[in-house]
């Protein structure tokens, strides 16, 4: 039987599976209980009903069920198969039968049948042989000059919408910021190309508008959603630039060097024709798209480092750390080759997180000093300050405090050097979180004043100010205690209602108010801002479990699962997740979810969670 639904086709015999009448990939196991669910799509079938048709016999654990249920959804949507629980699955979406073809053999056949005549057949006159074979030879020079007018028209309109396309190709249209060289003071502006629209924007400085980036951003992308802003310095006689362009879906930045300021600016140019830049900073996408678009990307560009470090980071970002350190490796030898410092350094930042998320910190810890001289001997602060930063992490776990405070306090001096205001703050505060787990009660306050003290000095923007409470809450030791300072933090980022501390004190404080029935002030955090992201759809989900409107509660956690899947925000996703597995009321795909909190919760989101989860019986 041959079945349509959405855009798909199954021929549940020869269990191939298409799309748009193209061939889709599916394993054999998933084809055949796709079959099984679509052939008896009025009944729920149970766990043990599965195994036994799909698997007939083989010993399997339920987890083949789970996995396979989970792999076809991701196919055809969550929706396709719905959970009923203790009972089993069924499929959901509108399904047609359809006839089954005829096949080739079957048409011969019927040809060889023996042929059996009414009376109303004798009277037809059959044509002779020779009558036949002239028709065919008509027929035979009729469908060539047919076929071959057809093939004539086909090459001409391709030919003509290959040269329309190549004259009248779209430009990439891109604002930017006016480069300007750390030793010299000329700035050096960007001439449109063939493939390049540019405009200058002279009224900002790249400083500017990078400590400023959560308010003015947003009001440049109403014209100009794509802006580029790069800093050029000189070191030993080599050109170096660190560039960024932000995007309505994201950042895309890297480090570039050449033996001339014209020669990185081109180089530069050719990095940014690439297709796939465009498409992650225009649309959100999921950790696995990306990684998919990207592994193309470096597929067809193998020697941009730049492509190559945003793979790597996509990986970590899933958690995938043997490929992550793969292409880390694949980096340190490309770059290695080439002498390419910058990229070496860069690639042994990458190859001591992967070992810092494994555990092994001796490792990180040696690839990190190795990454700093490497980065000595080009001049880069900002990426040695990185690296100290990094660094206070590994002294953390060897719970050496004066280790943490060096590492945290060289991070702010080069990245003051450097002239990276932001990168110097988060050291700071950095320092204040770290010295407060460390029962370090005078450096806690210490840093964190000077930090708010450098903010005034630098005349920044409310919203920096509002880490300031945001810590005071995180020292408070109550509850109640802590509701002031994450007021304040609303307070300082009413304009900037999506900055992170602004998203992390709304959900703490609708916590607390749900926790003491103060639904009408949890109602009115809803009110602060209209952006309609994960975190803000988890809130809504919040409120609707508080209300017990069970509709509401499912619609906004699901949606808060879709969006942070899509914007990679995977504690978010697992929060939900859990949500929506400890919620007896819902009609959701319960094992979807566990299993998804099996394969993505690291051991400090367990650790965070582990009531929940032993309730769970997780």
């Amino acid at each position: 039987m041959r079945y349509r639904f959405n855009e798909f086709e199954f021929d549940s015999k020869s269990l191939i599976l298409t799309k748009a009448g193209d061939s889709v990939a599916i394993r054999h196991n998933e084809a055949k209980l796709l079959a099984l669910l679509l052939e008896q799509a009025d009944k729920v079938l149970s766990k043990e009903e599965i195994l036994s048709l799909v698997w007939q016999g083989k010993v399997v654990s339920e987890q083949a069920v789970f996995q396979n249920i989970s792999h076809l959804r991701n196919l055809f949507g969550n929706q396709a198969i719905k959970t009923f629980p203790k009972r089993g699955y069924q499929w959901q979406l509108q399904t047609e039968a359809l006839p089954v073809a005829t096949t080739h053999s079957q048409a011969k056949n019927t040809a060889n049948d023996p042929i059996i005549t009414t009376e109303s057949d004798k009277n037809i006159t059959l044509p002779s042989a020779s009558t036949t074979t002239l028709n065919k030879a008509k027929n035979y020079w009729a469908y060539l000059l047919t076929a071959c007018t057809v093939l004539l028209f086909i090459v001409l309109f391709s030919f003509e919408d290959k040269s329309q396309k190549g004259s009248s190709q779209p430009l990439k249209k891109m604002a930017y910021i006016p480069l300007s060289h750390a030793q010299v003071s000329d700035s050096f502006p960007l001439a449109d190309t063939e493939y390049f629209d540019f405009t200058e924007l002279s009224n900002i400085t790249t400083d500017e508008f990078n400590n400023t980036l959560e308010l003015t951003y947003p009001e440049l992308a109403q014209t100009h959603p794509l802006i580029l802003t790069a800093e050029l310095r000189r070191h030993n006689q080599q050109h170096y630039i660190d560039f960024l362009v932000k995007g309505p879906s994201g950042e895309w930045r890297g480090q570039l060097s050449a033996d001339s300021t014209t020669k990185v600016m081109n180089k530069l140019q050719k990095h940014l024709q690439q297709d796939v830049i465009y498409d992650l900073l225009n649309t959100a996408q999921t950790p696995e798209i990306k990684q998919a678009n990207l592994s193309i990307a470096h597929q067809k560009s193998p020697n941009d480092l730049i492509i190559l470090g945003a793979l790597i980071d996509v990986y970590i970002m899933m958690n995938e750390l043997e490929k992550a350190m793969v292409m880390a490796d694949k980096l340190a030898n490309i770059s290695e080759q080439q002498g390419n410092w910058q990229h070496l350094g860069n690639a042994l930042l990458f190859q001591s997180k992967v070992l810092t998320r494994k555990e092994l910190y001796d490792l990180s810890s040696h690839k990190l000093t190795t990454a700093i001289s490497y980065f000595e001997q080009i001049g880069d602060l900002k990426r040695q300050a990185d690296a100290w930063y990094a660094h206070s992490w590994l002294d953390h776990q060897e719970d050496d405090y004066p280790a943490i405070k060096d590492s945290l306090l060289t991070s702010a001096r080069l990245s003051l050097e450097a002239k990276d205001i932001p990168r110097e703050l988060d050291a700071l505060t950095y320092l204040s979180i770290l010295a407060y787990k460390h029962s370090e009660a005078d450096d806690k306050y210490l840093y964190l004043q000077r930090a708010e003290k450098k903010m005034r000095s630098y005349q920044l923007p409310i919203y920096h100010f509002a880490k300031v409470p945001f810590h005071y809450a995180f020292f408070a030791k109550t509850t109640s205690d802590k509701e002031p300072h994450w007021k304040q933090v609303l307070e300082y980022t009413k304009l900037t209602p999506d900055h992170w501390v602004s998203q992390a004190s709304r959900k703490a404080l609708m916590g607390h108010f749900i926790k003491q029935n103060r639904l009408t002030e949890a109602n009115a955090l809803l009110g602060h801002t209209n952006t309609d992201n994960a975190q803000n759809s988890y809130l809504k989900a919040l409120i609707a479990q508080a209300s017990n409107d069970d509709e509401q509660f499912n619609h906004h956690a699901q949606r808060t699962f879709e969006q942070a899947r899509l914007a990679g925000e995977t504690r978010l996703s697992l929060d939900v997740a859990l949500l929506l597995c400890s919620e007896p009321n819902t009609q959701i795909n319960y094992d979807f979810y566990s299993l998804y909190i099996q394969d993505n919760a690291n051991k400090y989101w367990r650790q965070d969670n582990k009531e929940k989860l032993l309730a769970l019986n997780f």
